[in-house]
């Protein structure tokens, strides 16, 4: 049986444990860096000598280390929006520690009114240290489920009519869900409602897409990256193989974070990349 040690290390001293990104891309380097190592640590044979030891360094003022009592000062170099699901430890899988990620979670990774107030604070008031802001989904999403689910099978909704706040989220999906499934027809024909596989297909499509959506919609607030050279990128954190995935237009490429789409031609060479990937045509072969 494989063994894996996760180590948490910080040194007294007075030296920096990790130096801090520079701007977004070299943020997103080290995410990305991070998020593939911690796929590989599982990786291999299951037997194997000794235990695979993988140490995440932490920077002692972090946590309220060598400051003389005074609580550490606020200074992550990413925002990340995940799904709320607790088995996406996003600290973990992105190889970070204490302070240096600025987590908000919500069930769909969805952009209500709370979203974006926590995240127009770190906007707002972690400016000097923030380089990026991560959409982070991931596969097989409950609240894209239920929206899914919903799509398919209308009559469902009426369980959620009592239920505002489980409603508001499946009602802010319902539209990634909508025009995937319209994009899946256009593309691979009205019959393609019909395959077994069909509703799996759709949700890692909507999930995805999602993601996007969400990651394009912040980077217009945002501006550009007016706000102190922040950028907006998105993935999907795929459960079974730990690794995120973000199909690209233009691009065969679909490992690791990736800048959202621009504009609706870019929508179109994304929804393309998706549908092509070796994840989506995999479940549309079978």
């Amino acid at each position: 049986m494989k063994v894996v040690e996760v180590t948490y290390r910080y040194e007294a001293d007075e030296r920096p444990a990790r130096e801090r990104p520079a701007d977004a891309e070299a943020a997103r380097r080290r995410l990305d860096d991070g998020s593939r190592a911690f796929s590989e640590l599982f990786a291999g044979p299951d037997v194997q000598a000794g235990p695979v030891r993988w140490v995440i360094h932490v920077d002692p003022r972090n946590l309220g280390l060598l400051q003389g009592g005074a609580a550490p000062s606020q200074r992550p170099f990413a925002a990340v929006l995940g799904c709320s699901d607790a088995r996406v430890p996003i600290e973990l899988i992105f190889n970070e520690g204490p302070n240096d990620l600025f987590v908000v979670r919500v069930a769909g990774n969805t952009l209500g009114d709370d979203v974006r107030g926590s995240l127009n604070y770190a906007l707002e008031h972690l400016g000097e240290s923030l380089k990026l802001v991560v959409v982070l989904g991931h596969s097989g999403c409950g609240a894209v489920t239920s929206a899914v689910d919903v799509f398919l099978d209308p009559t469902g909704y009426l369980s959620l009519v009592s239920k505002y706040a489980v409603r508001m989220v499946v009602d802010r999906l319902q539209i990634v869900v909508h025009a995937c499934a319209r994009r899946m027809e256009a593309a691979l024909g009205l019959d393609i409602a019909r395959h077994p596989r069909y509703r799996e297909a759709l949700i890692e499509m909507s999930v995805v897409t999602n993601a996007a959506l969400v990651a394009h919609a912040l980077q217009r607030q945002i501006g550009g990256g007016a706000v102190g050279g922040v950028r907006v990128v998105h993935g999907v954190y795929v459960l079974v193989d730990r690794v995120v995935w973000a199909p690209r237009g233009g691009s065969d490429e679909v490992i690791g974070l990736a800048a959202p789409p621009p504009d609706a031609q870019a929508f179109d060479d994304f929804s393309n990349a998706v549908l092509r990937s070796r994840r989506i045509a995999a479940l549309l072969a079978s």
